[in-house]
């Protein structure tokens, strides 16, 4: 164990050094200024470069910071420019539609709910920021899937596990809900993931016309649908919500 939290402070140092002072540095530069010998030095860089945070440069041989360091570093900024631009948003679509607001952005192969608004009412209800929800049953992950190539990898490539009878497993008809989420610019959830709720989301989109995240609401289904289906005004509620984002986020024609 002591050696592995070694090898973490090291891997650690190493990148703190590559991001100060010359863009790039040589196997001897780096070894001298950690004090490591140079075979532990180029073990480090090695797994640091194939795992993405290192590159090494072929003419020279030097290293220097790599792109996955700097895609972990971007989604952090983004997710925090997320939440922040859609707080006043996300408390608006809780009044107007007296529903939980969720916001969510792909995480691993699921989606990562990052805000939570509760329903604005009496009832007793659990924070859920930080909670992990399906990409193939849950209108946020469906929205996020029909939008993001890297989502819709995902969730191909992963088992879609069916949690009540009405949960769409088979590839085939889970690409048709896809087709269909991105003709019509949302998603539903109802009883797909759990029973007696139902639950609308639509994409959020950044100044790059890239999706960034999802936002929905989450109800009973004797609230959120009406005659069997989902109820117009909330389907609008929420794609308002995710265009003024989109649009507070720099993204134009939202």
């Amino acid at each position: 164990m002591a050696r592995n939290i070694q090898s973490l402070e090291r891997a650690a140092a190493m990148l703190r050094l590559l991001a100060g002072g010359e863009r790039r540095l040589g196997l001897s530069d780096i070894a001298s200024s950690l004090g490591l010998a140079k075979g532990t030095a180029h073990g480090i860089l090695r797994t640091l470069q194939q795992e993405g945070f290192v590159e090494q440069d072929d003419a020279s041989g030097r290293y220097q910071l790599g792109a996955e360091l700097l895609r972990l570093g971007t989604t952090y900024l983004d997710v925090h420019e997320l939440r922040a631009r859609a707080l006043v948003w996300t408390d608006d679509l809780a009044r107007s539609s007296g529903e939980s607001v969720y916001l969510g952005v792909l995480h691993q192969q699921g989606v990562l709910i990052v805000h939570h608004v509760f329903r604005p009412d009496d009832s007793r209800q659990v924070l859920e920021i930080g909670v992990m929800q399906p990409l193939h049953s849950t209108a946020l992950g469906k929205v996020l899937s029909a939008y993001d190539p890297v989502a819709h990898s995902e969730v191909v490539e992963s088992h879609r596990k069916a949690f009540t009878d009405r949960t769409i497993s088979e590839l085939g008809e889970f690409e048709s809900v896809l087709d269909l989420t991105r003709a019509r610019g949302y998603a539903v959830d109802v009883e797909e993931t759990w029973e007696g709720v139902a639950s609308i989301a639509a994409p959020i989109h950044d100044r790059r016309r890239m999706p960034v995240g999802a936002v929905g609401i989450t109800g009973a289904v004797e609230r959120v649908c009406r005659d069997g289906e989902v109820r117009p005004e909330l389907i609008a509620a929420v794609r308002d919500c995710a265009r003024a984002v989109s649009r507070d986020l720099g993204a134009a024609r939202f």
